[in-house]
């Protein structure tokens, strides 16, 4: 767990980075894509969109504004998206086995 503060709009916002809220994170991704992939379910999981922002937003101090909401939701993405590729990296530096130099005489 990690926690992360951001401002948007002039309000210093803070969220701590739970399995939970990573999961609503990439939870909402795979609906934009969805949404993205075939406009016309846009209907379809609109409802589920918003839940999971709401959701989102409820775990960030203090409570969230709504002219904020869209910046918020900008920023934690990007948060958990950065937490990803550093967990990646460090899982490949583990993964690639360090050669030992042998020395000639």
């Amino acid at each position: 767990m990690s926690s992360k503060e951001f401002e948007v709009n002039g309000t210093d916002y803070k969220i701590v980075l739970t399995e939970q809220v990573i999961g609503y994170v990439n939870n909402l991704k795979e609906l934009y894509n969805a949404t993205f992939e075939d406009p016309e379910s846009f209907e379809d999981v609109s409802a589920e969109i918003s839940n999971t922002i709401n959701e989102i937003a409820g775990t960030v101090e203090p409570p969230v504004e709504d002219s904020d909401l869209d910046g918020i939701i900008q920023e934690i993405i990007k948060a958990v998206e950065t937490k990803a590729h550093a967990i990646e990296k460090l899982l490949e530096e583990k993964e690639t086995p360090k050669k030992k130099s042998k020395s000639k005489k």
